[in-house]
């Protein structure tokens, strides 16, 4: 569901970044966080929990973990510490990730 952005971009940039986020290609201006750039291009949850619940970026400081995505693969990613680059592909993360335990060992 896409909506108006509820954010006033503050950063000035002639630098745009285009990347892959749930599926569309979004463009930002360089220096955005992917937290700022979910919540302004998106208004449905960034991640779903392991009991179904729906979360989305909160305390945009790192603090409170809401805002975990799947980036370029890697599980559990801060969105809101992470900057935006060119390229990248951003996954909802849904419940919990893998250990990479196999049961051989």
């Amino acid at each position: 569901m896409k909506t108006d952005s509820r954010f006033k971009t503050l950063i000035k940039s002639t630098n745009d970044v285009n990347f892959t986020l749930f599926g569309e290609i979004v463009t930002v201006p360089k220096g955005t966080t992917l937290a700022a750039a979910i919540l302004s291009n998106f208004g449905e949850a960034s991640r779903i929990t392991e009991t179904g619940a729906l979360r989305t970026a909160f305390c945009m400081m790192g603090v409170c973990f809401d805002c975990l995505v799947e980036v370029d693969g890697n599980p559990n990613i801060q969105s809101c510490m992470v900057l935006v680059h060119d390229q990248m592909v951003v996954k909802r993360q849904i419940g919990l990730r893998s250990i990479g335990i196999s049961k051989d060992d």
